[in-house]
């Protein structure tokens, strides 16, 4: 059973945006760094966006910055990737996770918690 759960994903036109949400069981939101990746056919798994919830910042892929923003709402144990002017190339399965301790940068092998993934596609 997936302990993060994604939403929000779609189809898109080029130019559009979408939100992603990512809810969290309390223990699991409570983690050191929460992150998204996207993994598009045939490629190897990308970091996209983490929040270093210790440190209060937060890091973007260069292929997305100032395009798209990682944030949280504590409330609702949940993080979020607004992406704007998508691009054909965002197209991809997008992925929530989570590291409770030793948070080491984009790196998939290093986050022991993961949604199921949840699909966005972008279309000319």
């Amino acid at each position: 059973q997936w302990q993060l759960v994604e939403s929000g994903g779609g189809s898109v036109q080029a130019g559009g945006s979408l939100r992603l949400s990512c809810v969290a069981p309390v223990h699991i939101y409570d983690s050191d760094c929460m992150a998204w990746f996207r993994q598009a056919p045939g490629k190897e798994r990308e970091g996209v966006a983490i929040l270093y919830r210790r440190g209060g910042y937060s890091w973007h892929a260069d292929s997305v910055k100032g395009r798209f923003t990682i944030s949280q709402h504590n409330a609702k144990n949940t993080i979020y990737l607004q992406m704007n002017s998508l691009k054909l190339e965002d197209t991809a399965t997008y992925y929530c996770a989570a590291e409770e301790t030793n948070c080491r940068g984009p790196v998939a092998t290093a986050f022991g918690h993961w949604g199921q993934g949840i699909q966005v596609t972008v279309s000319s």
